[in-house]
């Protein structure tokens, strides 16, 4: 590649929160520019923020179908690919579209509103032969990916029990009755879908626990919450989980644990040791032996004994913090590798296929609707179906 990928944006205007986000993560290694966007639904807004972000005029959009529509059309100067940055409900419709106009894809998670969405996304993305990138965050981690190659390589034996939990507070009050537009849009099922919590969070924290221990959930048996009153979707929640390998497991999640911040945190033990990573410790992981002393692997050092997945996603010597930024930076960067070397006719190295996708958010939305049903049922079990 001679130049940078270009990028189209959907959502994200000033009045946004994620959107600004993704643009500092897309910036972080100088592969990728914006270049065009449809930034919200206001037109005010779209026109403003466009201004904002030193977009050309003429590559402000006030709706993403005519972006859409126009940017296919160029014959110099097109885009490379679209960040989808939208609420739950306008994931599917925009991805689909750019999909078919020849755009690669990245969208927020969950990937779509409901199961039945990302199946035909799935069938799009088959079907056009383009790449997406699902922003699943905590998968960018170094750490996280050191976790998922020790368990991977056999380090701790065969895995027996996965603890994740990710409690946060900020919804410990009615907040979307009193002008929070984050609250208000995450629960309303128009907009959020069936779930709330573990729509939004709980999602996180399923994917990382299939991440980091290699399996997949085959049943659940789950309880779902909803502890302020008023609320229309779950606030709060936890599951048993049982994996194909016949691992055990157990996931919480609650937004109404008032204190908390965003206190991700994993634990996975096998037949000769465990590990422990916390996001509000993201450089550390804990690995703990059966019959020798616990060790502390630390990013950024000892490169010797870290995988070649941590070093490709670590930027800083140790002692410097990598937080939820860079994070979501080696999700780009990886997904700009792969969209490179598809331009280059030439194949991406193996750390660079790390990411999360459509197979993940299919998974997701699986995820989900399982919880939910497993929640209204009598029965203590019941099975993970896609």
């Amino acid at each position: 590649m001679n130049r940078k990928l270009r990028m189209g944006m959907i959502g994200g205007g000033k009045d946004a929160f994620i959107g600004a986000v993704h643009r500092i993560a897309a910036n972080m290694d100088g592969l990728i520019e914006l270049k065009a966007g449809a930034l919200s639904v206001n037109p005010e807004i779209a026109v403003e923020s466009g201004r904002m972000l030193f977009l050309d005029e003429d590559r402000t959009y006030t709706d993403y179908k005519t972006m859409l529509e126009k940017e296919a059309a160029r014959t110099e100067d097109r885009l490379d690919f679209i960040t989808i940055v939208t609420p739950n409900f306008a994931h599917f419709e925009p991805a689909m579209m750019a999909l078919e106009k020849g755009f690669h894809v990245v969208v927020e998670k969950p990937i779509t509103l409901n199961l039945d969405e990302a199946k035909q996304l799935k069938e799009q993305v088959a079907k056009t032969g383009q790449l997406l990138l699902l922003t699943h965050t905590y998968t960018g981690y170094p750490m996280a990916k050191q976790a998922r190659q020790m368990v991977k390589e056999g380090a701790l034996g065969k895995i027996r029990k996965v603890w994740v939990e990710y409690p946060q507070g900020w919804l410990s009050k009615l907040s979307e009755r009193e002008g929070n537009a984050q609250a208000a849009w995450r629960t309303d099922p128009k907009r959020s879908g069936k779930s709330g919590a573990f729509g939004d969070i709980g999602t996180h924290a399923f994917n990382l626990a299939e991440y980091v221990s290699g399996l997949q959930v085959e049943k659940l048996c789950a309880d779902l919450n909803i502890m302020v009153d008023g609320r229309a979707l779950d606030d709060d929640g936890a599951v048993l989980l049982k994996f194909n390998s016949g691992a055990a497991g157990v996931l919480m999640a609650s937004q109404v644990a008032a204190g908390e911040e965003n206190a991700l945190k994993i634990r996975v033990y096998g037949e000769k040791g465990g590990l422990e990573w916390a996001q509000h410790e993201p450089n550390t992981l804990i690995v703990r032996w059966l019959d020798k002393p616990t060790e502390i692997y630390r990013q950024g050092t000892g490169f010797g004994n870290l995988s070649s997945y941590t070093v490709h996603n670590t930027r800083t010597p140790g002692g410097h913090p990598e937080g939820y930024l860079e994070a979501f930076g080696n999700l780009y960067r990886n997904f700009a590798l792969q969209v490179s070397a598809r331009i280059d006719g030439t194949t991406p190295a193996a750390e660079a296929l790390d990411i999360p996708g459509v197979e993940e958010g299919i998974r997701g939305m699986a995820f989900i609707d399982t919880v939910v049903k497993s929640s209204a049922s009598t029965e203590k079990w019941t099975k993970f179906e896609i």
